[in-house]
């Protein structure tokens, strides 16, 4: 008999018959385990429980106008947790993302106000510092390899420093002057600091925004190679190089998302008060990350969410309203918010466990 007449049988032998077997590698795992791999599962289950708790905690929650208040506090934390998520998720954070909202808000009002100018040239001035503040952050990162803790940290006190000297170098107060009755304040006003009704009630722009913006970070995130990117040097920086991902790129741009999103919600701040106090946003960085943490990300970086962020700056703002609308003491707020950022992770990490377990 030839070769190719012993080869033949082999190829024309149908298919075994009955059930495909499987070793435990790759057995499909039931539905609830595949969901509670989702980073963002855990913190939705904790935002029902603080919304429930609320509801029944505080009566006034239950209208209307309160979770338009709730939605606007959550939307301008939101805003920024998002970048700040993203860079987490990249393997860096930045402590300077708070100080730097008040630098883009200082540098739009003060370059408006004292060279006499249309709003809007003080606003893409404000554009350009914070992508330049968070290129920078970015750059020296990169080249030097410090962790982004001492990097950023700089940063902050840099800009703490610059925001309060030069404002009261230039204003002569530690506020900006009122920029209300300037050209082009009306245009601006509408974009960042507008309000729409739904059914009588009155809601901030922020929240299309920020929905919006949660919206487009996951569609990076899961559909792009620019979110392919953002995983790889967040789990392991030099196999993503290896791979020929662009490291340094994916670094710098994060860092200036964070300065994007830092000018918007500056923007944000300025058109919504016409005046800004320098000594402001210190701390929020701590709240911008918390809620990142909350949302699933974690600080070592190639795990996360888009989504998780957005029920993280939710429970954020469900706390701190519906702590007054309880008639709580206030001073009680931070102290909530330690236990559940420690809640939060403890059932994150618990979520975790139980979905990766065979």
């Amino acid at each position: 008999m030839s070769m190719t007449q012993q080869a033949a049988p082999a190829v024309e032998t149908p298919p075994a018959s009955g059930p495909k077997q499987s070793d435990g590698r790759t057995a499909q795992r039931p539905l609830a385990l595949k969901l509670l791999a989702r980073p963002e599962v855990g913190v939705f289950l904790g935002a029902v429980a603080v919304y429930v708790f609320f509801l029944v905690a505080a009566p006034p929650v239950r209208e209307a106008s309160a979770m338009a208040n709730i939605l606007y506090q959550s939307s301008t934390i939101g805003l920024m947790a998002l970048p700040v998520a993203l860079l987490m998720i990249g393997g860096e954070f930045d402590l300077s993302a708070g100080v730097a909202v008040i630098t883009s808000a200082l540098t739009a009002s003060m370059v408006s106000y004292q060279l006499t100018m249309n709003v809007w040239v003080g606003v893409i001035a404000a554009l350009v510092v914070s992508l330049a503040v968070g290129a920078f952050n970015g750059w020296m990162l990169v080249k030097t390899g410090l962790p982004s803790f001492l990097v950023t940290l700089g940063t902050f006190l840099i800009l703490q420093g610059v925001n309060l000297a030069v404002t009261k170098l230039v204003t002569g107060n530690v506020a900006t002057d009122n920029i209300s009755d300037m050209d082009g304040f009306a245009q601006a006003k509408a974009i960042f600091a507008s309000t729409f009704q739904v059914g009588g009630v009155t809601f901030k722009i922020t929240v299309v925004y920020w929905l919006v913006f949660a919206a487009l970070a996951t569609w990076v995130l899961l559909r792009t190679k620019y979110g392919n990117w953002i995983f790889a040097v967040g789990g392991n920086q030099d196999s993503a190089r290896a791979v020929g991902v662009p490291v340094t790129f994916t670094k710098i741009s994060l860092f200036m998302l964070v300065g994007l999103g830092a000018w918007f919600v500056g923007m944000h701040n300025l058109f919504s008060f016409s005046t800004v106090q320098s000594g402001e946003g210190v701390g929020q960085e701590l709240i911008y990350i918390a809620a990142a943490v909350i949302g699933g990300c974690l600080l070592t970086g190639g795990y996360g969410s888009a989504i998780g962020p957005v029920f993280g700056a939710f429970m954020f703002g469900m706390v701190n309203q519906g702590i007054v609308y309880a008639g709580w003491n206030p001073d009680w707020f931070k102290a909530f918010l330690g236990v559940m950022l420690l809640g939060a992770t403890l059932i994150n990490l618990w979520v975790r466990r139980t979905a990766t377990r065979r």
